[in-house]
């Protein structure tokens, strides 16, 4: 019998259409009968055609060119089997998960629960002044990573494989059911990120200016001012409705 596990996705892609992925990464972290979590030997990484040209800009920061997927399979293709493997997961994981699920829709994961990595790296390590999967690896330098293993940057094998160690730990502080709903909310920043007040943690701004925020178009500035103006006993404004639409100027 398999061990429970969650399976980390990466993607690499050539557009931000609903097939546009030539390249999915996975690895898998596996619980063992002493609850403790680790990485296993279950990954890979699969090319996959996107069904068109990929884009100069996209092809720079990954490097994977036309020839290399011309003869891949396309994602309805791949899809299914890497996202439903036999013996089924726990959850699904990535890092700023928002993104591999534009792509990996539920009728490719069978309505897979997912975690956010970036949300939850938030959540347990405030203190760190910057929460990328990169920069997470060389802050954390997360035991058991091969440095190897995790290069190049910016491919789906190797940037799963990263992200997976912090899984990891993540587990190994928490719970999964913690990590599962702190994924669903907006990403809870530690510090201002923009404008005049940046760096500072949330507590040293006044009302006035955490009200500000918490009608900002971003969902984490909005979620952010919110707790700490919550926090404080008060109530956020509701944020004004977006147009269905926006006006280009």
């Amino acid at each position: 019998m398999s061990p429970p596990r969650v399976r980390v996705i990466d993607l690499e892609t050539a557009g931000s259409g609903p097939n546009d992925v030539c390249e999915i990464g996975w690895q898998d972290v596996v619980q063992d009968v002493d609850g403790r979590w680790r990485l296993d030997d279950a990954r890979g990484a699969r090319l996959v055609n996107p069904g068109h040209p990929i884009p100069a800009d996209t092809m720079a920061v990954h490097h994977i060119l036309d020839s290399e997927v011309a003869g891949a399979p396309f994602w309805r293709e791949v899809a299914p089997g890497v996202l439903k493997p036999e013996g089924g997961v726990l959850a699904l994981a990535a890092h700023r998960a928002a993104f591999e699920q534009r792509y990996c829709t539920p009728r490719h994961t069978g309505g897979a629960a997912w975690i956010c990595t970036w949300k939850c790296a938030l959540r347990l390590w405030p203190h760190l002044t910057s929460f990328s999967n990169q920069m997470l690896r060389y802050q954390r330098m997360p035991e058991g990573l091969v440095h190897e293993l995790g290069l190049p940057a910016h491919r789906a094998l190797p940037d799963a494989y990263v992200t997976a160690h912090h899984l990891r730990d993540l587990l190994n502080e928490t719970s999964l059911e913690q990590l599962l709903a702190w994924s669903v909310e907006p990403g809870l920043l530690p510090r201002v990120p923009t404008g005049p007040d940046r760096g500072k943690p949330w507590r040293r701004l006044d009302d006035e200016a955490l009200r500000a925020f918490a009608r900002d178009r971003d969902a984490a500035l909005r979620f952010s001012a919110e707790t700490e103006l919550r926090r404080r006993g008060g109530t956020p404004e509701p944020a004004p409705a977006e147009p269905a639409q926006r006006t280009l100027i």
